[in-house]
């Protein structure tokens, strides 16, 4: 009984959030959203009530708790491991045209929205609030990373120059930077503005996860299978088993390792999409992989939490 009441516990994480993302599939495919709909809707999230989220969940923080600089040191070797390992994989086993979105794929995960939901369900306040400190983190090392291994294998027409003015002008990163001077010093805002704000950014966690579903295309998994699984277990199952060990052997129990899992077990972001087209790589291989790892998402991160809860690390 333990053990079910364990799983069940585990459920209530996690079935909300990909339940959004399946809904979000349902709506697309009985034609109630399109992909206009979809398009306006995710630039809403990325440009305005993501950051407002995270902007509100910053400044309510106490930094003393949520700016973890063991956990956020961490998370960036980390992150830096798993993208060596994936280019020399994909340096042996992956055609050259198709390696820089074979690495993005295997690394890049989508904690900006699943990442964040998920420990916003888990651990309420701290996993927002340390989530999102976190994040400042995993957008500039995702992006440049990527940038990298994109540019290396498939040289497109972007400047990097560019890209590196998109990634020093993303808003989550001035909504980061902003919200930092008014946790530090205490700063509040008037109680109406912050009312205002939490219903506007009460907003990104179920739109976004609706336009996660509604970008999903079963049909298109037809193509390239065979490098997309590839590279869809290393971003499922290798990379966070390896790096969720490491966190272990380094100390990291209770809410930091799960928050560390979440983040390092969320699928790939769909932002790698975009990027593979800008640069000249494969869309497909990049949609598919997108897919399949959101689709098998509710399964590994339910089982992976469960796992961790049985062993007494969370």
């Amino acid at each position: 009984m333990h053990l079910i009441d364990i799983f069940a516990r585990t459920l209530e994480v996690t079935l909300p959030v990909f339940a959004m993302v399946f809904v979000g599939l349902g709506l697309r495919r009985i034609g109630w959203i399109d992909g206009a709909f979809v398009a306006t809707a995710s630039t809403l999230v990325f440009k305005a009530t993501l950051p407002a989220l995270v902007f509100l969940s910053l400044i309510r923080a106490d930094l003393s708790v949520a700016l973890n600089v063991p956990m956020l040191a961490f998370f960036a070797l980390a992150t830096v491991a798993q993208f060596a390992l994936c280019w020399l994989w994909a340096r042996y086993r992956v055609a050259r045209a198709d390696r820089g979105v074979y690495i993005q794929g295997a690394f890049r995960g989508n904690c900006g929205i699943v990442g964040l939901a998920l420990a916003a369900a888990m651990y309420g306040d701290y996993g927002l609030s340390t989530g999102s400190v976190l994040l400042g983190v995993v957008i500039v090392l995702y992006n440049s990373l990527s940038v990298v291994a994109l540019v290396t294998f498939q040289p497109g027409q972007a400047s990097t120059g560019a890209l590196v003015k998109n990634i020093a002008t993303n808003p989550l990163i001035l909504a980061v930077l902003a919200a930092l001077p008014f946790a530090a010093l205490g700063i509040t805002l008037p109680g109406w503005l912050m009312h205002t704000g939490d219903l506007f950014a009460s907003l990104t966690l179920p739109l976004a996860l609706i336009c996660i579903g509604g970008t999903l295309s079963i049909a298109s998994l037809r193509e390239g299978r065979r490098v997309a699984i590839s590279a869809s277990l290393f971003k499922m199952l290798w990379l966070p088993g390896l790096a969720t060990l490491g966190a272990v052997l380094c100390g990291f129990r209770d809410r930091e390792l799960g928050l560390l899992f979440l983040y390092f077990a969320s699928p790939t972001a769909a932002g790698s999409f975009v990027m593979a087209r800008v640069l000249g790589g494969n869309p497909a291989l990049a949609a598919n992989i997108i897919a399949i790892t959101t689709l098998a998402a509710s399964a590994t991160v339910t089982l992976g939490i469960f796992v961790l809860q049985v062993l007494g690390w969370v």
